[in-house]
């Protein structure tokens, strides 16, 4: 069996794969993100990731940093719209270190003041990181128009001003609505047995009490397909085309990770690097991308290119959309198509960290985790009509955003 899963009494979730090797890794997925924030607590969750590393009732900050670094391994976190995600690197013996200072900063941290009020300074500088860089800050400002009126629309960091209102209770507020057990999931991966690993979890994550989520999400209002212009004075024209997409539990999620990945994936030979870049050497950056949530999603074609070439590489990716959206790919585009997504996804299953964190969210969302060899059947019974109906739907009226 691929995956080991269990669950605690307390509702925490967990899934293990034995691997070979000396490295183990694991993670605390929190079904939590910016996108369960009230109106008034924008950037509240990033920040509430930043403070966890700031001192629990067992340690200071110092001793967090150093506990697994000192022996080699690491420790992170990051924040998404939907979940918060701590996790670590260790040698396989040191597992269990790992798994006790993940439940620690969890579950015991304290917030001291004076630690966050330090932290505001540093998320400051990653907000202003960020304004200086249209190339990120566009997909921001596009969600926000994308899923206005929702909580997908603002931004994962907030505001300058919002951020310097928050305080340890604020924090403490937040964690305790949304970072309920019945929203979490251990997820590991190493030379080890599931026995071990489920013990390990039992052992520091079995304690806490349980908690269960009080609210649900609300879907994302309709929004009509727009055009909007932005004056940046950037160097370069930056511009988004895209669409409300398909979420993460739609059956036709596969099929436009597909189109996606054939339209502009990361291969050199995508339809829009090979038509845009290759061909007429209009643009240094083009790519492609699907962001799937829970109850909707993004697809997105974003480009760069000189303010003059704008209008070109707008048409050529118009024509590349409509030709998807009207003529079916051939059985030999469709089975080189599938070839090189079922490799691309082999090759990042190679990395076990990734697999870990794939695996912790897989089960969040979808109770289960599919094997690999589940998903490339899946896509080897993809049929070029399916594709062709995902893209007019996904395709047809997209908005469009431009910095210049």
């Amino acid at each position: 069996m691929e995956f080991h899963t269990y669950t605690l009494p307390n509702g925490i979730r967990g899934i293990h794969r034995q691997v070979r090797g000396s490295v183990a890794h694991c993670a605390l997925v929190i079904g939590a993100g910016s996108r369960d924030e009230h109106p008034d607590q924008h950037g509240l969750a990033h920040l509430t990731e930043h403070a966890f590393f700031k001192g629990t009732q067992r340690r200071r900050a110092w001793q967090i940093n150093c506990r697994l670094e000192n022996l080699g391994g690491e420790l992170n976190a990051f924040t998404t719209k939907e979940e918060t995600t701590i996790h670590a690197t260790t040698l396989r013996g040191d597992f269990t270190k790992a798994a006790e200072l993940i439940a620690d900063i969890a579950f015991r941290s304290t917030f001291p003041e004076r630690e966050i009020e330090r932290e505001k300074e540093v998320i400051v500088d990653e907000i202003n990181t960020y304004k200086d860089s249209p190339a990120d800050m566009i997909y921001d400002t596009f969600e926000e128009m994308l899923f206005e009126d929702s909580e997908l629309g603002h931004n994962i960091l907030g505001r300058k001003a919002a951020l310097m209102r928050y305080n340890g209770d604020a924090i403490r507020s937040f964690t305790a609505r949304t970072h309920t057990t019945d929203r979490m999931v251990f997820s590991s991966i190493g030379n080890f047995s599931p026995k071990m690993a489920e013990a390990t979890a039992l052992r520091y994550f079995g304690g806490q009490p349980a908690t269960a989520r009080g609210f649900e999400r609300t879907l994302p209002p309709a929004v009509a397909p727009f055009e909007k212009t932005v004056t940046k004075h950037t160097h370069q024209t930056h511009c988004i085309i895209g669409s409300r997409a398909y979420g993460i539990e739609d059956p036709k999620r596969l099929p436009l990770a597909l189109l996606v990945n054939l339209l502009g994936g990361p291969s050199a030979n995508s339809l829009l690097n090979m038509e845009v870049r290759e061909k007429h050497g209009l643009s240094y950056n083009i790519e492609a991308s699907y962001t799937p949530y829970v109850d909707s999603g993004l697809a997105a074609i974003y480009f760069s290119s000189e303010h003059a070439n704008e209008t070109q590489c707008v048409e050529l990716i118009e024509r590349q959309l409509q030709r998807l959206r009207t003529v079916p790919l051939t059985a030999r585009q469709l089975s080189m198509a599938k070839k090189q997504f079922i490799a691309q996804l082999a090759i990042s299953s190679e990395s076990n960290e990734s697999y870990m964190l794939s695996a912790g969210k897989s089960l969040l969302v979808h109770s289960e985790m599919e094997t690999m060899e589940q998903v490339y059947s899946k896509i080897r019974a993809l049929t070029a009509e399916q594709l062709t109906e995902t893209a007019e739907e996904i395709f047809a009226g997209m908005s469009r955003l431009t910095y210049r």
